[in-house]
């Protein structure tokens, strides 16, 4: 009963995400809405972690297979993708390595910061 209350209010938080994108006509999708949301609420404590974290932890363990229908599409598009495959491939990399290094700096400066903090 616990998973399926804590199920609950994860699908509750993403609803109201979804009416967030459909009131606002900003170009932002409503998963970005419903996680901002969850973020507030997790960080005010109006949701406290413990009243999500064990379903929270099962969807990210099943996370992976989610993406299964999304590469077996890929591949099944493929004779459409061929053309455009070296320059998506490029893009892909690139965009990681960028995404990698922003993670990577943005974690430095946050322990650097915390670090900081402790001396005090």
């Amino acid at each position: 009963m616990n998973y399926l209350k804590q199920f609950l209010i994860i699908m509750l938080v993403t609803a109201i995400g979804e009416i967030i994108r459909y009131v606002l006509p900003l170009p932002i999708p409503a998963s970005i809405y419903g996680l901002v949301l969850m973020f507030i609420l997790l960080y005010t404590k109006v949701i406290k972690l413990s009243q999500v974290k064990e379903t929270a932890q099962f969807l990210i363990a099943i996370m992976p297979v989610m993406f299964i229908p999304a590469a077996v599409a890929l591949m099944d598009s493929y004779s459409a993708l061929q053309p455009i495959l070296i320059p998506a491939l490029i893009t892909v990399i690139v965009c990681n390595i960028v995404v990698m290094v922003v993670t990577g700096k943005t974690a430095q400066f946050i322990i650097s910061k915390d670090k900081k903090g402790e001396g005090r």
